[in-house]
């Protein structure tokens, strides 16, 4: 284990945790690590500089992590996975053996990650793959993706959904089973979607029809 820099490790974590599998050698942790209460990291892993992570997080073995990635809150990270720089995975996440996620890819909370085609049979688990998740995609809060599938690099992928099949990038896909239903370059302002709130935490809310974005009033 490498951990230079100024390591912030909290003392419950675990860092080496044994495996019954032949991971492939010793643990490597980049420099500058911030590892929160209950995180548990694996043998066999290389991770990069900066890798921070929230509250009860698992990294299993086997996985190549790059720098400045964030892994927060109740997320597990299985074994065999492929993550670049700059990934954002968010609370209560899945990401299934052999997953591949580009760099600067955002996860919200509660995606969910299979690998697995007929769970339960041998030839099914012999050929276990998870998904590729491109440069820069955007996936949505509790959003699930089956195995094999590609998004393409950019994507948006609403809330929700079912991602059963490839994404090309630069799209904007939703729904159960996800499909394609336009391009992220084409997206409305977000300014033309939302008004302000006053007197509330909330601060925005959907425009209604025909306002002009001014703030709204009592």
């Amino acid at each position: 284990m490498v951990a230079g820099g100024d390591p912030r490790i909290d003392s419950s974590v675990i860092v080496g945790y044994p495996t019954s599998r032949n991971a492939a050698g010793e643990l490597v942790l980049g420099q500058d690590p911030h590892l929160r209460s209950g995180t548990v990291v694996y043998v066999g892993s290389r991770i990069g500089a900066r890798f921070e992570t929230g509250h009860n997080v698992v990294i299993r073995e086997d996985c190549r992590i790059g720098d400045d990635v964030s892994v927060w809150s109740n997320s597990v990270i299985d074994y065999g996975c492929a993550i670049g720089d700059r990934v954002k995975i968010h609370a209560n996440c899945y990401i299934a053996q052999f997953t591949e996620i580009g760099d600067d890819a955002f996860l919200a909370p509660g995606v969910t990650i299979a690998n697995d085609l007929y769970p339960g049979q041998a030839a099914s688990a012999a050929v276990m793959c998870g998904p590729s998740i491109g440069a820069g995609a955007q996936i949505g809060v509790n959003v699930t993706i089956l195995p094999f599938v590609r998004i393409g690099a950019g994507c948006l992928i609403g809330a929700g959904s079912v991602v059963s099949r490839d994404i090309p990038e630069g799209c904007v896909a939703f729904g159960n089973p996800a499909r394609v239903r336009g391009e992220v370059q084409r997206l409305p302002a977000i300014g033309a979607r939302i008004d302000s709130v006053t007197g509330s935490i909330r601060r925005y809310r959907w425009a209604m029809p025909g306002a002009n974005g001014s703030e709204e009033q009592g």
